[in-house]
């Protein structure tokens, strides 16, 4: 695997292994901060708004915490990467489940139904000053998924800290995907190619 970053360093503002991940795979190193925000506090009415918002939410929570006068001087520039995502239902944006009940009721109208998620990603260059982001949409379209196979996702938990309980990835819900329009890692929290478009812009 190649390492790309020798000209440039990057901050991944996300504690989500799938994108720690995703980054990884993509060749680039990188350290880790996380933006410590109030995500409820942040309200647009259109999904794209809102992770492009909180995106740039993450950026400026970060960013207040970093010494940017070093990065200025510094040869190399660093390159902030923040990113969000929702699900989208039937027009409404979903948040993590509030608990057992709503994952139940979210994962039973996927059911034989389809979902979107809404991701972005911002790439924020801290010696320029430069920042740009884009979104990306990804439409899943799923077969009936039996009661049991929900049961059992929501005993085991995870389904619970995701948007929209929605977990794509997961072997019980693997066999019910019956269409992914879109890329696998935009669903898994940082789209690729958008991704690797704005490091290239930012530097």
């Amino acid at each position: 695997m190649e390492d790309k970053t020798s000209q440039f360093k990057i901050i991944l503002g996300s504690s989500s292994l799938p994108r720690r991940k995703i980054l990884t795979e993509m060749g680039y190193e990188f350290t880790l901060m996380s933006a410590d925000i109030d995500e409820k506090g942040i309200r647009k009415e259109k999904p794209e708004e809102l992770v492009m918002a909180l995106a740039e939410a993450k950026a400026d929570a970060i960013l207040q915490r970093l010494p940017v006068g070093d990065y200025v001087k510094e040869a190399e520039p660093t390159l902030l990467i923040t990113s969000d995502q929702v699900v989208v239902y039937e027009g409404v944006i979903r948040e993590k489940p509030a608990n057992e009940e709503e994952a139940h009721q979210f994962i039973k109208g996927y059911s034989g139904g389809h979902a979107a998620t809404v991701g972005s990603v911002l790439v924020t260059n801290l010696k320029t000053g430069f920042r740009k982001g884009e979104w990306d949409r990804v439409e899943i379209h799923f077969h009936e998924i039996p009661d049991e196979v929900i049961e059992k996702l929501i005993e085991e938990g995870n389904v619970l800290h995701v948007a929209g309980g929605l977990l794509i990835e997961h072997p019980l819900i693997k066999p019910y995907i019956k269409q992914v329009v879109g890329t696998i890692d935009s669903v898994m929290g940082l789209p690729k190619a958008p991704t690797e478009k704005l490091i290239k812009e930012a530097v």
